[in-house]
């Protein structure tokens, strides 16, 4: 009954009912994870950190304001804020390669030759991606593998929208830049 209710009411519930909050669980565990795992590289403590992320969010669920944004966006900015944590305690900023990204497999298999030319492309694109500064990268992240709205970005990282699009645009630029940079090396 509890898998069938709308967001909101579903959040209310989980205020006092256990059940009601692991039906949120599982709906988020799998994107918060991944998120997780992206950032840290490390799958043990991926796995550690989101389930700190939920049992501060089961913790905080009393206090939590519903403010338009999916429940998910409250979730990934306590995962961003754990993950920055984790990284300040072990005075590191080691981050995980982008070309470890598991790309899911859609079914549909190309001609070798296809394959090929796809492959080199990925290649191509991943370099790019890896060159960019880690709030740019985590940004593509975002945007591109977790789909999430600018709204949902901003609130993430604890800045404007106004702030995220600029982002976004400085972002696309610098990618465009590097793209040309490198298939028309100066010599």
């Amino acid at each position: 009954m509890t898998e069938e209710l709308d967001e909101v009411s579903l959040i209310n519930l989980a205020r006092t009912d256990p059940e009601a909050f692991g039906v949120l669980y599982e709906r988020y565990v799998e994107r918060i994870y991944n998120y997780v795992y992206f950032r840290v590289g490390n799958p043990n403590d991926a796995e550690d950190l989101t389930s700190k992320v939920f049992f501060k969010a089961l913790k905080s669920i009393g206090g939590y304001k519903h403010m338009g944004l999916p429940f998910s966006a409250w979730l990934y900015r306590i995962a961003h804020n754990l993950v920055a944590n984790y990284h300040r305690d072990r005075l590191r900023a080691k981050e995980i390669s982008i070309e470890n990204l598991t790309i899911p497999d859609t079914g549909r298999h190309p001609a070798p030759e296809q394959a090929i030319q796809q492959s080199e492309e990925m290649d191509f694109l991943l370099r790019i991606i890896n060159d960019l500064s880690p709030q740019k990268r985590e940004l593509v992240l975002l945007k591109f593998v977790q789909n999430l709205t600018n709204e949902e970005i901003s609130y993430i990282f604890g800045k404007t929208e106004g702030a995220i699009k600029s982002l976004y645009h400085r972002t696309l630029l610098e990618l465009r830049d590097r793209v040309k940079e490198l298939e028309n090396p100066r010599i």
